[in-house]
């Protein structure tokens, strides 16, 4: 899947590229007016953390260790890091009350510190330990997620439902309601953790997230300022990449005469919303034989490239015609693009990406300005396909979030 590439190659060039973030920081070259954040009000009477698990305390010398092979990147970190595996209570797609969990980096400081969300990309099910709260050298978290919490970030980075505590469960891959949710409840067990352990927090809450991650970051921003403007300030959003406009992507794939490298990732997509929305039609519906039979027995199995070969043609047609009643309103549902945000945002896309394309981060930019939204950047990564657009995105997303962290 997408990060098993990104961590074998992204995160070390991310680092070299925190010089950039360095500067950023210090200048503050081109930073936008911003309105003093609103006091934060205490969480929901509700409590959401359930348990704490200390992982490890890493010092300056290992997470320099981590990036030993870029020179000056160790120059960058500032504190020793604790790292907590944090188990809390949230809300499955069904509104069922369950097990969640995420990993907490804490920087060793009596400073007082503003929240980050960091939320992951694409984990397959059969690489579930690279989840954020196993904290393992093959997770995100480990390496410049590291380094930018020990800058000053308490980074909280759930692992979404489906992995780490709540693995039993299907994850609801692409799914914003719950993905939206399972982060926000993530930051509430962050407060109460760090209320707990006397660490004091500023009012400033920071997100940031590539390719899933960005759809759900997104879906985040929206959800904390329209329902919970009163508990957390959004200072600062910086998706990357992500598939924002639901209803445009599935006329996208299901037009497409060419071959398309990642239908497998669009199967588990309608695999979601199929089961989370209650369609429930079989798979013979969806797809033509021999591949209906086969992901009826494993969703994950492999399937053609070209889209007219895979999906049945009633169902292409009833997409593409619009007359397709409950898988409409599903990607309208998941539709994050059109809203009006408040805090300053920066929507950052390959042109070239041929996974996520280019048009979810232009269709959003066009629609926020419409709106009125002031603050709303569009970052484009010039000839950038998904992955090779990765590491551009983490200069630019630090470097952008730096400039509100003062």
């Amino acid at each position: 899947m997408i990060f098993r590439f990104l961590n074998a190659r992204l995160l070390p060039l991310s680092v070299l590229l925190w010089l950039g973030l360095s500067a950023a920081a210090v200048s503050g070259c081109g930073k936008e007016a911003v309105a003093p954040a609103a006091p934060v009000v205490a969480a929901p009477a509700e409590t959401y953390l359930q348990s704490s698990t200390l992982i490890g305390e890493y010092s300056p010398a290992v997470l320099a260790g981590r990036v030993s092979g870029i020179p000056l990147a160790g120059a960058l970190v500032k504190h020793s890091i604790r790292v907590y595996r944090l188990t809390y209570s949230t809300r499955n797609t069904d509104g069922q009350q369950i097990s969640a969990s995420g990993a907490l980096l804490v920087p060793v400081t009596t400073e007082t510190l503003p929240l980050l969300s960091y939320q992951h990309g694409t984990i397959h099910p059969q690489d579930e330990d690279r989840a954020p709260s196993y904290y393992r050298s093959s997770s995100e978290v480990w390496s410049a997620v590291s380094v930018l919490a020990s800058t000053g970030y308490v980074v909280a980075a759930p692992d979404y439902i489906g992995y780490g505590a709540s693995k039993a469960l299907p994850h609801p891959y692409e799914h914003a309601p719950s993905l939206a949710s399972a982060s926000r409840d993530m930051l509430r067990a962050a407060r109460e953790f760090c209320a707990k352990q006397q660490q004091e927090l500023n009012q400033k809450t920071f997100l940031l997230g590539y390719s899933e991650g960005g759809f759900a970051t997104l879906a985040l921003h929206k959800l904390l300022e329209e329902q919970h403007a009163n508990e957390f300030t959004v200072a600062a959003s910086a998706p990357g990449a992500g598939a924002y406009h639901k209803s445009a992507f599935a006329q996208y794939i299901l037009r497409s005469t060419q071959p398309l490298n990642f239908l497998s990732s669009y199967v588990w997509v309608l695999d979601t919303y199929n089961r989370v929305y209650g369609v429930n039609r079989p798979p013979t519906f969806y797809y033509n034989q021999p591949w209906a039979g086969q992901l009826a027995a494993n969703p994950f199995s492999p399937v053609p490239q070209l889209p007219q070969e895979l999906f049945a043609g009633p169902f292409r047609q009833g997409v593409l015609n619009n007359t397709d009643a409950a898988l409409a309103a599903a990607f309208r549902d998941n539709d994050i693009y059109d809203w009006k945000p408040k805090a300053p945002l920066a929507l950052f896309h390959g042109t070239a990406d041929d996974y996520v394309p280019y048009f979810n981060s232009e269709n959003a930019y066009q629609a926020m300005r419409a709106r009125g939204a002031s603050q709303v950047q569009l970052r484009p990564i010039a000839g950038g396909n998904h992955f090779s657009s990765a590491a551009s995105y983490t200069l630019g997303a630090f470097a952008f979030l730096s400039q509100y962290n003062n």
